[in-house]
């Protein structure tokens, strides 16, 4: 099976290379780069979303190793640190000691008593030879210690900022992530009102139809109104009133000498149709 495929992939690349030449290379990586392409914007939005969002998961358990080795580090400098304060507090006792003998053997002495017991001069300066030999031993190393604290230190801090900066990445990734799924959910709404294309005829019939009603149901108003205001009994017995002369004088407030002047109007022309009538 093994065979059959090598055999195949030989057969097809010399195929391709009779068939273009030189530009062989270049049409298969065209071929692979476009098909790769196409593989990609295949797959739908959602799915690779989801593939971010797992991916920035991922960066726990990483984030967390981190996190145990600086924690690892911190105590042992703390350790450490420890350990060149007693180294320092015992360097400076010995020092003191060494001064002290010192200083005592200056005094050119043939015997020294220390805690009542004598030593010769001798015994002293061996004494002080094997103690300055320590210290200078000791010394070396408490500058080592220091070097050491020193570069961890350095170590330490640089992991702790690689590990905020990590941090930080994280996060923005994680609301990247978001911005990216609430732009997703934004382009679906978009997508799904854009389905809807309304008819602007329908819409204009719909219009029409409603103001038709509305006219019907306006001009039915209308008459019901009419119709109730109509006189349903014809008035028979229909008599001027009584008092309509003080109707009128109400209405046109006329005083006593308007109704005289009134009163005696038709009285005058009476007598104007007499006279000329006479004459005739």
């Amino acid at each position: 099976m093994i065979k059959r495929a090598i055999l195949v992939a030989t057969g097809l690349g010399l195929t391709t290379m009779v068939l273009f030449g030189r530009d062989a290379a270049s049409y298969v990586s065209t071929s692979y780069h476009r098909l790769t392409s196409s593989v990609k914007d295949s797959v739908p939005v959602e799915f690779q979303i989801d593939r971010a969002r797992q991916m920035v998961r991922d960066l726990d358990p990483v984030i967390r190793q981190s996190m145990h080795v600086i924690a690892k580090e911190e105590v042992a400098l703390e350790q450490l640190n420890g350990q060149i304060e007693n180294n320092q507090d015992k360097a400076s006792k010995d020092k003191k000691d060494i001064l002290h003998l010192q200083a005592d053997l200056g005094q050119n002495k043939s015997i020294y008593r220390y805690a009542s017991r004598t030593y010769t001069c001798e015994e002293v300066k061996q004494d002080l030879a094997r103690r300055f030999s320590r210290y200078k031993v000791a010394d070396d190393t408490l500058a080592s210690m220091k070097q050491m604290r020193d570069a961890r230190q350095k170590n330490l801090d640089a992991a702790r900022q690689k590990l905020s900066a990590m941090i930080n990445a994280r996060r923005k990734l994680e609301v990247d992530v978001q911005n990216l799924e609430a732009k997703r959910k934004l382009v679906e709404v978009a997508q799904a009102s854009s389905e809807y294309v309304f008819d602007d005829s329908q819409l204009a019939r719909a219009k029409e139809l409603i103001n038709d009603i509305r006219a019907r149901l306006d001009v039915a108003a209308k008459l019901a109104n009419a119709d109730v205001n109509v006189q349903t009994e014809i008035p028979l017995d229909e008599a001027a009133p009584s008092d309509i002369t003080d109707q009128v004088t109400q209405y046109f407030k006329l005083g006593d000498k308007d109704k005289v002047a009134t009163t005696n109007e038709p009285a005058q022309q009476s007598e104007v149709s007499t006279v000329s009538l006479a004459h005739e």
